[in-house]
């Protein structure tokens, strides 16, 4: 029932996915920040287990804190200061890259564990707290894991488990049982981590346990801020069934130009099979018809007519791709738009749409607001390529 990781390659892999968006990163940033984390790579698996990491530690302060024999901390005002000052902690993470980088090769690591075995990473995630507190466990930390989440949503609070390890073990697998057929393989999910280093699936494991179809994923919503919430509450999810990523306003960040190198492709003849390994041939979007269509409309007139498109999306369509295209993330536009406008014609940038976004964030090429995204895409540009 489990695929065996590689181990070594694994290893290896990690630090050298961390090492690349690390060198990336910090030759023009002293610190990483915890904002900036949640945007960080292209997984956005791998970002919030480095931020997981971050909580798990953040816990063990305020542990060993409460463990001082000399205060008195079940006093309400004392209580209140501390919460108070672990929140105003949690929002002002600043790592170093010494430190940063191990953190982040853990969080692959964990990535392609949970990817590919899904059930072994759960059962390893019950094994760190005692039976009768994995539920509040699973609370606290299901906000942090992005993949195979419906094996572990209807575990919550469910005091019919008996509050022991092998109880929890059991439910897992007979909603692996259940769900067998329609969850995620793992090359679908582990695709965005090789837009960072190439990842070789046939090394990861000697076996692809899952013959399945991709579960469309949840629409996130943004959240309020909550003045007196820690930066970890701010990821906290609305819906028991949708594991969502939600950036307040305080979150909202202006994303740094990565030094990833992106593979080049032959787009000369844009062929019609698929071309860019990162998405499903049936998702990404062929850039040679959008343009034949676009062209016999009455959009054609105005090709060439966008100079800068970062500059010329109206707020009624900020408000519909934010929602619609780039999981509620205001940032993810404004990054898509200005790498979008340093592309040298039309094919370049639909290639970068599908190569970053598209299967990513699980776009439907004929929805509506897809169209009216290419269009403004169409008009940044008079000639294909």
């Amino acid at each position: 029932m489990s695929a065996k990781l590689n181990s070594n390659y694994v290893e290896n892999y990690a630090k050298e996915f961390s090492k690349k968006v690390c060198e990336g990163y910090f030759p023009t940033k002293k610190y990483m920040t915890g904002q900036e984390i949640i945007t960080l790579t292209p997984s956005i698996q791998v970002n919030f287990f480095t931020i997981k990491t971050l909580f798990e530690a953040w816990q063990r302060e305020l542990e060993k804190l409460k463990s001082n024999p000399f205060f008195d901390y079940r006093d309400k005002a004392v209580h209140e200061a501390l919460r108070e000052f672990m929140n105003i902690l949690s929002r002002t993470i600043k790592i170093e890259r010494i430190h940063f980088e191990p953190l982040l090769a853990m969080a692959v690591k964990d990535s392609v564990f949970l990817a590919v075995n899904p059930l072994d990473f759960y059962e390893k995630e019950f094994g760190k707290v005692k039976g009768n507190e994995i539920n509040q466990y699973l609370k606290e930390n299901k906000k942090y894991i992005k993949w195979h989440t419906s094996l572990i949503t209807n575990l919550v609070d469910k005091a019919g488990l008996s509050y022991t390890h092998e109880a929890y073990k059991e439910a897992l697998k007979t909603n692996f049982l259940n769900q067998k057929e329609k969850i995620e393989s793992y090359k679908i999910l582990l695709n965005s981590m090789g837009q960072v280093v190439f990842l070789d699936f046939d090394k990861i494991s000697d076996v692809d346990r899952y013959q399945t179809k991709e579960v469309p994923k949840a629409v996130p919503v943004p959240v309020e801020k909550i003045n007196d919430s820690s930066f970890f509450d701010t990821l906290e999810d609305t819906k028991e069934s949708e594991f969502e990523s939600k950036l307040t306003p305080n979150l909202i960040i202006e994303l740094e130009e990565h030094n990833w190198e992106e593979q080049e492709h032959v787009l000369e003849n844009i062929p019609s099979k698929k071309l860019f390994k990162t998405i499903r041939p049936d998702q990404e979007i062929d850039p040679a018809k959008v343009w034949a269509r676009f062209e016999t409309e009455q959009y054609s007139i105005m090709k060439g007519s966008i100079k800068e498109l970062s500059e010329s999306v109206g707020l009624n369509q900020r408000f519909m791709f934010t929602k619609d295209l780039f999981d509620g993330n205001p940032d993810l536009l404004k990054h898509a738009l200005r790498s979008i406008d340093e592309c040298g014609n039309f094919v370049e940038a639909i290639h970068l749409l599908n190569e970053r976004y598209v299967g990513e964030l699980g776009w439907d090429k004929d929805s509506e607001a897809v169209d009216e995204f290419l269009q403004l895409v169409f008009r940044k540009f008079d000639i294909r390529g």
